[in-house]
């Protein structure tokens, strides 16, 4: 299992990310929560891994904070939840707003998030309830300076690309994007904004 990695951040597209550990090109998902702290490309930054192996596919998530990967560990294990609908629940809200709907018993939150219909937020609070306090300190990150992401080329398009990457319909995620001020924005910020948005 590979537990960490440090490397130069070469490239963002949410939600993925390519990271050179020397001289070798790691293509890694990630949350929008993680996005939102990366640091300039060009920087080094390190992630907490989690590695799922399938017939088909080995794909690697990555986590700024332990307590992300410690939740998405524990969402992967709900029946019904697999390493990408974790990463839609972990992108549209922090692991802290996560933990309160669950003990809130807030199902119509969870809800609101793509993916997650009545009945999957039901299990969700019924199974997580004595599971989340094992998951500490969620205030704990990797030691990266965090700084401000760098203009793209087009942010309102990637940031549409990116919410459908995370489950929402393209028409959905293009009129998020276009109710969004997006002027001088990267698409870290638009997404940010979009999702706040939708979760009101």
């Amino acid at each position: 299992m590979i537990g960490f990695l440090r490397g130069k951040l070469v490239h963002k597209a949410p939600p993925l990310l390519l990271l050179d550990v020397q001289g070798v090109g790691y293509e890694i998902e990630a949350p929008m929560t993680t996005f939102y702290d990366l640091p300039l490309v060009g920087v080094e930054v390190t992630l907490h891994t989690h590695l799922v192996i399938r017939e088909d596919a080995h794909s690697l998530f990555g986590f700024l904070k332990e307590a992300d990967r410690a939740l998405f560990r524990t969402l992967i294990r709900v029946n019904g939840v697999g390493p990408k609908l974790a990463l839609t629940i972990l992108s549209g809200q922090s692991a802290e707003e996560f933990q309160r709907c669950i003990q809130d018993n807030d199902t119509q939150a969870l809800v609101r998030l793509p993916g997650v219909g009545k009945k999957t937020a039901e299990r969700l609070v019924i199974e997580l309830r004595d599971r989340l306090p094992a998951l500490g300190d969620t205030s704990a990150t990797s030691p990266v300076s965090a700084s401000t992401t760098p203009m793209v080329a087009h942010p309102k398009q990637e940031a549409i690309s990116a919410l459908c990457s995370l489950g929402y319909k393209p028409a959905d995620a293009s009129r998020m994007v276009q109710s969004v001020n997006a002027e001088g924005k990267s698409c870290e910020d638009i997404i940010r904004l979009a999702l706040q948005g939708t979760l009101k």
